[in-house]
């Protein structure tokens, strides 16, 4: 595609590829590794960039500067180019939509907490009913996972919501209780049930900063104004080790409902669900605002909601905010 710009009665040529180069340089701030992304060489790369500068009589890139950065004037071209390819991005979206077709690339980003539960049950079904859809997943934080989408490297996610984005528009797929796991020595072990003012942080272990489910937990303790101001003797990456931990009663901790079902016979007997409202995360199908990639997300949760619906089904819950609380709060 080229685009044709008059800039002081001088037609200036560029095309989407240009942009493309100077997007990829721009985001990894060195010339060989956008070409590498790219998948064309270094000098062509940077032969069409020094083209596009030499047309706009400007200087995108400073490379003097080690890593390479962006001029004051790159800064703004970027910005706008990020605009141009998005919107030449669309094209094709709106063509597939208008024809109804279902396929083509799709990148789906997923949460680490949500990721070994929920991919295994929707994974097979929906790629043998979508055999045209070229479905990549990530692994990514909640914070990776906003980032890009707004910049339109991945199309979707699933994530533990709200959060209070304008920018993203969230979907519901389910609604997760907060389960505890209780190690035979513990006071809260001889209880039928729980509640979350039985609860206190400085024996509860949680996953490793990062963890949306760690920011959620506190913010429960919060809720009932819990002192959390000391700090854990215990996190970890992964609830499988969390359980091991407790276990070996080195406290207790707690677990998204999903993460539950797995565990042996031996290992439910420590399980105590909440009363009734049960804390819980809201776990939704989310996208930027101007994804028009409309069909797929909607045949995606299609899926997901026909498969979700007969292993987890709860709505006496209480939400509880994904989102690190401020100070005071």
């Amino acid at each position: 595609m080229i685009i044709l710009i008059p800039l002081s009665s001088k037609p200036i040529l560029m095309t989407i590829t240009q942009l493309k180069y100077v997007l990829a340089v721009a985001e990894h701030q060195n010339f060989t590794v956008a070409s590498e992304h790219c998948f064309v060489t270094q000098p062509t790369l940077s032969m069409q960039i020094q083209k596009l500068e030499d047309q706009l009589d400007i200087k995108i890139f400073n490379r003097s500067k080690k890593p390479i950065q962006l001029t004051d004037i790159g800064l703004k071209i970027v910005e706008q180019a990020k605009t141009i390819v998005d919107e030449s991005n669309r094209i094709t979206d709106i063509v597939d939509q208008q024809k109804g077709y279902i396929g083509g690339e799709f990148k789906l980003g997923i949460i680490p907490t949500i990721m070994p539960t929920l991919l295994p049950m929707f994974l097979k079904t929906f790629i043998k009913k979508y055999p045209k859809v070229n479905l990549i997943i990530e692994e990514l934080t909640t914070e990776e996972i906003v980032k890009k989408l707004s910049d339109g490297h991945i199309d979707a996610a699933i994530a533990a919501t709200p959060l209070e984005n304008e920018s993203i528009k969230e979907r519901v797929i389910y609604y997760e209780p907060f389960v505890g796991f209780i190690p035979e020595n513990h006071r809260l072990y001889s209880s039928k049930n729980i509640n979350p003012n039985d609860l206190e942080l400085n024996d509860i272990l949680l996953l490793e900063d990062g963890h949306c489910f760690k920011a959620s937990v506190l913010n429960l303790c919060k809720a009932f104004k819990k002192d959390t101001s000391s700090h854990f003797h215990l996190e970890s990456g992964s609830f499988s080790t969390l359980v091991k931990l407790s276990k070996e009663n080195m406290g207790m901790t707690l677990l998204p409902y999903l993460h539950t079902l797995d565990l042996n016979e031996t290992d439910k007997k420590h399980l105590r669900e909440f009363n009734a409202p049960a804390p819980a995360r809201e776990v939704s199908l989310i996208y930027h605002k101007s994804q028009l990639k409309m069909q797929l997300i909607e045949s995606l949760k299609t899926v997901i909601d026909s498969i979700v619906r007969g292993a987890i089904s709860f709505n006496d819950v209480k939400i509880i905010s994904p989102l690190e609380m401020k100070k005071g709060a």
